[in-house]
């Protein structure tokens, strides 16, 4: 791994941060920074920069890199892009290991030869840069966070094991905000913005031999390293899953991805043959990207084999259908499964699959149900159809699933229709790890998606 990569280890954790640009204005980036940094627990060194002032929060002001006396891992850069490349010269020159530039007007606006220099100054001293024209990172764990997003209007997510790589800030911001108010935990949220030095392909990479990080989502609009992309993606892809959306497929949206960050969004259909030749798993929007990304805290499924547990059997049929369109099988259920659902289910319930145990039926029908197909091994994955609107389902339903769910025999994925009451109990089981659907279709799609990828996995073997 090169130099300037092998150092993101200091953006992503590093012992001491300055922020280059650190203002009193609440309305400047330099504000929002250094007050999240501070705010969020950051436990480094947090050494302030700008020549207009003393002091700020209570911390010494310093007019410039150079004043500094205490060793510097990461520099934070919220100043206008005409003065980067020299105070980035003065970080290399004064040992600072990485830099996160989210100032725009570089090659997105036409200022190409700026964005040059910058790069080339920042390889010749061997440092890591994410942007510029970026929102840059955030490591909950550590505490770094260099989003100029106030806490009060965009939630951080907790520590996890996903990490989000992504072009555009608006979008990765979207997807994390979402993880936040769904208690679904994050490793890394990386905004390489232009990608000058280190890209899309580099992030995949380094991701891919990060212990911490356990799938890695990444939104693309267009990239500078084709090749580097695609060998990137077929190596880190068969040892954790890459799921990506690709956005700029159309002629317009190719233009407008080109005015924000200045990477040719490129033929759609080359990026569709990487994707298949590296078996990335490519998702059609914001809210299938984050829904495909929860169901892999799942046991992985062994084949297409699919049962589904409801009780309203209109929701069932619908699953049913959605299987079919999917490529995934309705499970046929064996003898000895059929003869232990009807030694437990009410009389007038049909024990076949999908198995509708009806809406009078509770929370115990449930956890026996559930636990036979959970034994049945001619049954891959199973799809739980809750009506939480129902008067014998109450939230000890929540502590079957999770107890299923954490013996890892096999996924369960559930569905669960309805308002403000269903949506609460869905975000409990989210948090829990368990993926929940608003609608039979999105829960299969998902259900898809992580079953090609087990059975790519299980042909690598």
């Amino acid at each position: 791994m090169r130099e300037g990569l092998s150092n993101l280890k200091y953006v992503f954790a590093p012992k001491s941060i300055a922020v280059i640009g650190a203002s009193e204005n609440p309305s400047k980036l330099g504000n929002v920074i250094l007050k999240n940094l501070v705010d969020g627990g950051y436990e480094g060194k947090i050494y302030p920069v700008n020549p207009k002032y003393q002091e700020l929060l209570g911390m010494r002001c310093y007019p410039d890199i150079k004043k500094l006396r205490g060793k510097v891992d990461l520099a934070i850069f919220a100043i206008p892009a005409p003065l980067i490349p020299k105070v980035a010269d003065d970080c290399g020159k004064n040992g600072v290991k990485g830099l996160i530039v989210l100032s725009a007007g570089f090659g997105e606006v036409g200022n190409n030869k700026l964005e040059e220099k910058l790069g080339a100054t920042v390889q010749r001293h061997g440092m890591a840069m994410v942007g510029p024209n970026c929102l840059g990172v955030l490591n909950p764990e550590k505490r770094v966070d260099s989003i100029f997003f106030p806490f009060f209007k965009f939630g951080r997510p907790n520590v996890g094991d996903i990490s989000i790589i992504t072009q555009s800030g608006a979008v990765g911001t979207c997807i994390a905000d979402l993880a936040s108010y769904y208690r679904v935990g994050f490793s890394k949220f990386i905004s390489y913005g232009n990608g000058t030095t280190i890209n899309d392909a580099d992030l995949v990479e380094y991701l891919g031999a990060d212990p911490k990080t356990k799938q890695i989502l990444l939104y693309l609009e267009g990239t500078k390293d084709g090749k580097g992309l695609l060998k990137a993606l077929e190596k880190v892809n068969r040892k954790k899953p890459v799921i990506v959306l690709k956005a700029g497929k159309s002629k317009s949206a190719g233009e407008a991805a080109m005015s924000h960050t200045g990477n040719l969004a490129g033929n759609y259909l080359a990026y569709q043959a990487a994707f298949r030749e590296s078996r990335a798993i490519e998702v059609d929007s914001v809210i299938e990207l984050f829904q495909v990304a929860n169901i892999f805290s799942q046991a992985m499924p062994k084949g297409k084999k699919v049962a589904v547990l409801t009780d309203g059997g209109g929701l069932g049929v619908l699953a049913a259908d959605a299987l079919e369109k999917e490529d995934l099988e309705v499970a046929k259920f064996s003898r000895e499964t059929t003869r232990k659902l009807k030694k437990v289910l009410p009389s007038y319930v049909n024990a076949v699959n999908p198995l509708d145990i009806v809406a009078d039926s509770g929370t115990e029908t449930y956890e026996k149900a559930l636990k036979i197909l959970m034994e049945d091994r001619e049954i891959d994955s199973v799809i739980v159809i809750i009506l939480f609107q129902a008067p014998a389902v109450d939230s000890r339903i929540i502590d079957v699933l999770v107890k299923e769910s954490d013996r890892k025999v096999k996924p369960i994925v559930v569905v669960a229709v309805g308002g403000e009451y269903t949506k609460n109990n869905m975000k409990v089981l989210d948090s829990y790890g368990i993926p929940t659907y608003g609608y039979p279709d999105a829960a299969v799609k998902s259900l898809k998606r992580f079953t090609d990828y087990s059975l790519f996995l299980k042909d690598k073997k």
